[in-house]
């Protein structure tokens, strides 16, 4: 079928990538995916069907993660050419669990090998597939930190009804769930046509009967009441060596911030947009401006029934007032300039934010790709803050908002979520593939989300995914809208990622029960 199969692997995995945001090709994804069963089936060893899955993850991740590259245009410390190396080496490693999922379908396809040494594929080799990669895509968020981006499920987000099973199964079982799918297109090339018949009519379905119910009855937006204000003011990574810098934001936020009208407000800016420390209590030498007049100058711009969530930099100091470390941080602050409730980023990105292994790695110079003097401190993890009239907001800032079943204080579950982040370092594709992935936390959380970025895309999303309002890249404006309401614990809510192995599982099991009663 394929003369040269490495090479074809490679290639797929490319174009599977354009399933992603900004290009949305989800049917070209799905066609790929079906051509990896294809290549992976053919394999005569398993060696060969590893290498063949790992092709593929190669050209996957190396083209979905291109944005990576761009954060080295803004690192005066590294040369941007770099940038292209870290996205290839980053792809070497993620390849490894497309690899280790299709050789577990491949290895389950030869569990009963005939004389003739040739294995039909069969519906129990698809659905080994999906259930290796529902595993090992989970396992890809959860090991050395994680790193969960673009989950094979975040193709569905322009397709309502089918995105909406995140709400039952979670993001990594979506995935596996679409595998099945593709594979199912890969039976229907060797005339095997039920399958496909059966997936093709399922979201159908999904598409007609769910997106139709959540229109008419669930889905309708109610008002609460409350107005939100997301900022994003368009100000790159290339502002940051201005001698003005800390007051040139300042000022930007609070002129776009607006002023009080008829309805309490909630104003949210993007990650660290307070270039100034705003707590008290740090050695003198540290303020550039007293903390209580850059608070009050943004308590200013509230009415007497507003709030704000604004993030920045928090010091933390050990004996002898000697700095420890820094936080990436985001506070309440009312109208009487008084901060409230703190959150600190608790999933910090390596080599970004800290450096792993600092005492070995700092010698070999690779402390330059940090961009502080010190580390950031990881936060104890989700949290809700209370944010007078507005309820609880859980925060997760930047990329936590990636990471499924992780970003909700079970304890103390929020009203909405506040996702600030900073998506100016990551070019034209990394925004978008940010924000639908954001998408995919509400549908899962059945929360609001508010993402406010420096230069796009900020927006407004629905406890449905859906985008309420949106501020386009490289502009600078305000979204001025009703807060939506939150809604009932969806059932992924309540199992987290239980569910996940748990689909898993049973996806596992079909197999082996198709496998047994066609044999």
């Amino acid at each position: 079928m394929f003369r040269r199969p490495l090479l074809a692997s490679l290639l797929l995995g490319i174009a599977s990538a354009t399933g992603f945001a900004p290009l949305g090709w989800w049917p070209l994804a799905l066609l790929c995916f079906a051509g990896l069963f294809a290549l992976v089936h053919a394999a005569p060893t398993l060696r060969s069907a590893l290498l063949r899955g790992w092709l593929f993850g190669l050209g996957h991740f190396t083209l979905g993660d291109n944005w990576i590259q761009h954060a080295f245009d803004f690192q005066d410390k590294m040369p941007p050419a770099l940038g292209y190396a870290a996205v290839v080496l980053l792809a070497l490693y993620l390849a490894v669990y497309p690899a280790l999922a299709m050789g577990a379908a491949w290895a389950f396809a030869r569990k009963v090998k005939p004389r003739s040494g040739w294995v039909e594929p069969d519906l129990g080799y698809v659905l080994a597939g999906a259930a290796a990669w529902t595993v090992t895509e989970w396992l890809r968020g959860v090991a050395f930190t994680g790193y969960p981006w673009n989950p094979l499920a975040v193709v569905w987000v322009p397709v309502p009804g089918v995105r909406n099973l995140a709400t039952l199964i979670g993001t990594y079982a979506l995935s596996g769930v679409t595998v099945a799918v593709a594979g199912s297109l890969y039976l229907a090339f060797q005339r095997q046509y039920r399958p496909l018949l059966v997936a093709a009519v399922a979201l159908l379905a999904l598409n007609l009967a769910w997106s139709d119910r959540c229109d008419r009855i669930r889905c309708i937006s109610t008002a609460s009441g409350k107005e939100v204000v997301i900022v994003q003011p368009n100000i790159g990574q290339d502002a940051v060596g201005r001698p003005d810098y800390a007051e040139y934001l300042l000022n930007r936020m609070i002129a776009l911030s607006g002023k009080p009208g008829a309805l309490p407000r909630l104003f949210v800016w993007p990650e660290g947009m307070v270039d100034y420390f705003v707590e008290d209590g740090y050695p003198v030498q540290w303020y550039r401006q007293d903390p209580r007049l850059v608070r009050a100058r943004i308590g200013a711009v509230l009415g007497p029934w507003d709030q704000a969530l604004i993030g920045g930099n928090a010091l933390e100091f050990g004996r002898d007032n000697q700095l420890q470390g820094a936080g990436n941080s985001v506070w309440a602050l009312g109208p009487d300039g008084m901060l409230g409730g703190r959150y600190d980023k608790a999933h910090l990105v390596p080599y970004g934010e800290y450096l792993p292994m600092r005492t070995l790695l700092a010698p070999l110079g690779l402390a330059r790709l940090v961009m502080g003097d010190v580390d950031f401190l990881p936060g104890p993890g989700p949290r809700a803050i209370a944010v007078p009239g507005f309820g609880n907001a859980g925060i997760q800032i930047c990329y936590e908002i990636i990471f499924s079943g992780q970003i909700v204080d079970e304890a103390h579950r929020p009203d909405f979520l506040f996702n600030p982040s900073n998506d100016a370092w990551f070019g034209s594709w990394g925004p978008p593939q940010h924000l639908a992935q954001a998408r995919l936390r509400a549908i899962e959380e059945g929360l609001p989300i508010l993402r406010s970025t420096p230069t796009g895309i900020s927006a407004l999303i629905d406890g449905h995914g859906r985008l309420l309002g949106t501020i386009p890249p490289n502009q600078a404006g305000a979204i001025r809208l009703p807060l939506p309401r939150p809604l009932p614990p969806t059932l992924f809510s309540r199992t987290g990622n239980w569910m996940v192995l748990l689909v898993a599982a049973l996806t596992g099991l079909f197999a082996i029960a198709y496998r047994r009663f066609a044999r």
